[in-house]
């Protein structure tokens, strides 16, 4: 298994410039996105389907930058991608799954729900218009299952096996979801939007602007914040084989990449 880490996205929001971070997995007989970032559509129609926030995110809208693009410029087949795990149904994170018509979109139930009833002013306002597309396409996953690391797990995946799983972490979103992934030589813990910036991970404070946009988009703030103190005890245990990322900060994207980094990446 090789892994490619990949900015499909980036933004400006807080005075902070952001990534969108997607992980593309080859297998050796498909390929895998963890995330599918911004797309095509989106950055032909942003008024359309990113909606107002995009004058808050200030995305690129750079169609380079999109998952296809850059897995064309990798010398692969986007046409390969067969399955895309999604930490959670924001634009950001699902508008390049268009770019995917025949990959299986792979997601929590109660993230589905969320995107589907929108029944807070925040989830009316949040979720990506086209949504993850019809429900042959999409498979969804209830919180039950094995555990990872001490965190409830979804695993085997449909039709991708046990070297991925969907660790539910609902408070960004109603359903939000990490997502694990096994290289066979070390473990990523793809965190979504469960944390912003890096400094949560060492139990320091994150930059102000940073943190107040994190607290008004959560779904449950109360979570998000168990959620920052788990994760920095997972990370505070010093495991070499373990590399955590989230979804925006540049810095921890920058590390992934890093060739000093004991796993393949790009």
């Amino acid at each position: 298994m090789r892994v490619h880490h990949l900015n499909c996205g980036t933004m400006r929001l807080a005075r902070t410039r952001l990534v969108t971070h997607v992980l593309l997995v080859e297998t050796g007989r498909e390929l895998i996105l963890v995330d599918s970032g911004i797309g095509l559509a989106d950055i032909a129609d942003p008024r359309g389907r990113i909606g107002p926030y995009r004058h808050i995110a200030r995305p690129a809208l750079d169609p380079g930058g999109t998952a296809v693009r850059r897995i064309e410029r990798l010398g692969l087949d986007p046409a390969d991608v067969a399955h895309i795990v999604v930490t959670h149904l924001d634009f950001d994170h699902i508008g390049g799954a268009a770019d995917f018509p025949r990959a299986r979109i792979h997601v929590t139930a109660g993230e589905r729900a969320a995107a589907d009833t929108r029944r807070t002013l925040l989830e009316r306002s949040r979720y990506h218009p086209a949504g993850p597309g019809p429900e042959p396409r999409v498979t969804t996953y209830e919180p039950t299952g094995d555990t990872w690391r001490g965190f409830a797990a979804v695993r085997p995946l449909d039709g991708i096996g046990a070297d991925i799983a969907l660790i539910p972490l609902p408070g960004h979103t109603r359903g939000h979801a990490a997502v694990a992934v096994d290289t066979g030589v070390g473990l990523i813990l793809h965190a979504g939007d469960a944390f912003y910036h890096h400094n949560v991970l060492s139990g320091r404070r994150q930059p102000t602007l940073l943190g107040l946009q994190e607290r008004l988009v959560a779904h449950d703030w109360k979570r998000v914040r168990a959620n920052h103190e788990a994760l920095a005890e997972l990370h505070g245990r010093g495991d070499p084989g373990l590399l955590i990322v989230n979804a925006h900060d540049a810095v921890l994207l920058d590390r992934a990449t890093d060739p000093d980094h004991r796993r393949e990446s790009t």
